[in-house]
């Protein structure tokens, strides 16, 4: 089995939002990932979908084989660093406001 990665660091979405697009995709053939991810309404979708087109690029000039002999094996969406700010409130007081990252790995490998 010949598998191919791609990695994106320090993306600006919530970890448990960007995980919610990468449970579609967990396990499908690269064809059907593709589908799901263009189809569905979540930002974290378009995110992945270049992430998975990198693996796939990968795969295609290292290991010389097509696309669609391809399977997505793993997805993961680690957190990354948080950038922290704050907001003024009321009474001269301030809230934090916790900007998170998250970093993707998708593997892809042929079946």
């Amino acid at each position: 089995m010949q598998m191919a990665l791609a990695k994106s660091k320090f993306v600006r979405i919530s970890p448990r939002k960007a995980r919610l697009a990468a449970d579609l995709i967990r396990g499908r053939s690269v064809e059907e990932a593709t589908i799901q991810l263009m189809f569905s309404k979540l930002r974290a979708g378009r995110l992945l979908q270049k992430t998975l087109d990198t693996a796939v690029a990968n795969a295609e000039t290292q290991l010389n084989v097509q696309r669609r002999d391809l399977k997505v094996k793993e997805v993961r969406v680690d957190a990354g660093p948080t950038m922290k700010r704050a907001k003024p409130k009321n009474r001269g007081g301030s809230h934090p406001i916790m900007k998170r990252t998250s970093h993707f790995t998708i593997i892809v490998a042929t079946e």
